[in-house]
């Protein structure tokens, strides 16, 4: 059984600090890769990450087993599209060395996430974490710190946000505006850590992706998607125009109540920006001759969390003095409304599996 010493790089620091392409195989190799990532940086774990896994494969060497040690590498936009690479890399190895077991070598837990990747492909023998060993001298509280700040990764959590924050109440001081700071502030740094939570960047980033494959295919998803962006940032500035003409009066309306102007200001624009990605790919799997399928209800759901927001943002706005003619019925039959049209899309999409488009 040959067994693989797999040494992980989820951010890939050996591509970008050491110009070294993965996957690195044989000892040799490795050792080269590891001296060339010691020299660009001599504190990044890494380094020890790979000679921890030579020591391995000379242990299992020693004790006659028939081994091979691989350093691969993500990429630094770790998620998705790192962990995408490490699983083509490991489909490539198995396909070339046929692989029963692997030791896995890591640095830390964000390495070890992608462990599930590695199981569902081969049988994992170990995990061995590289724990390094420092000297009193320089655990200081200072040290610690500057380490600290100058992750990247922790940088970006900790400083963007109070930046942001900064940012938003410097211009509402300019604009004489302070009374609405708090929940400018907040509202700005909720969707930044909404952004970062829900993985918008790297939903942005896999759309982009698609939409270059579009436009060198001559996809008519590359213009709808192209409508779409531009319809989308038309729904926000009339939203905000909205939310403007709301807070221009004496009385302050709200965060809430402006929520529900912008809601009602914007909600279809925004329908539309999805009825033009969801129509674009129909299109395109039409002309490719692809079954249709789920891709059919996609419309129907978007028109339909458009009517539930419009109809509740519009009964909530009729409990104030801004609109005084939208009852409980109208908020009833928009619900039941938008019900049917989600079935109606579950049934179109229902009714397309199994027929070849």
């Amino acid at each position: 059984m040959k067994t693989l010493v797999l040494c992980l790089d989820r951010d890939d620091d050996i591509g970008r600090k050491a110009n070294v392409s993965s996957p690195v195989i044989g000892r040799a190799a490795n050792i080269e890769a590891a001296t060339k990532l010691a020299i660009a940086d001599p504190e990044d774990s890494d380094t020890n990450t790979i000679f921890g896994g030579i020591e391995e494969y000379d242990r299992l060497i020693a004790a006659g087993v028939d081994t091979e040690i691989v350093s691969i590498a993500g990429d630094h936009n770790v998620g998705v599209i790192s962990d995408s690479k490490i699983a083509s890399q490991m489909d490539d190895l198995l396909d070339m060395y046929g692989f029963e077991g692997v030791v896995l070598v890591s640095d830390g837990a964000e390495d070890e996430s992608v462990l599930p990747i590695i199981e569902s492909r081969m049988k994992v023998n170990s995990v061995k974490r590289i724990r390094i060993k420092q000297s009193e001298s320089i655990e200081s509280t200072y040290y610690l710190l500057k380490e600290f700040i100058s992750d990247p990764k922790i940088r970006g959590a900790i400083f963007i946000p109070i930046g942001l924050a900064c940012i938003t109440y410097a211009a509402l001081s300019l604009i004489n505006r302070p009374e609405i700071a708090v929940g400018a502030i907040l509202g700005v740094v909720g969707a930044y850590m909404l952004y970062y939570g829900f993985g918008i960047g790297e939903s942005i980033a896999r759309h982009s992706e698609s939409a270059t494959e579009s436009l060198h295919r001559g996809r008519i998803s590359f213009v709808t998607y192209l409508a779409a962006i531009i319809i989308g940032i038309i729904a926000t500035i009339q939203g905000a125009n909205a939310c403007w003409d709301g807070i221009a009066g004496d009385i302050f309306p709200g965060y809430i109540i402006l929520s529900m102007i912008f809601a009602q200001a914007s909600v279809w624009w925004y329908v539309a920006s999805g009825l033009f990605i969801g129509f674009g790919k129909i299109i395109d799997l039409r002309l490719e001759r692809k079954t249709i399928g789920r891709a059919w209800a996609f419309p129907f759901f978007v028109i339909a969390v458009g009517l539930l927001l419009w109809s509740a943002s519009a009964y909530i706005i009729a409990t104030t003095e801004y609109q005084q003619n939208y009852g409980i019925q109208y908020l009833i039959f928009s619900i039941g409304g938008a019900i049917i049209i989600a079935l109606i899309g579950i049934y179109a999409a229902k009714r397309s599996y199994g027929d070849a488009a």
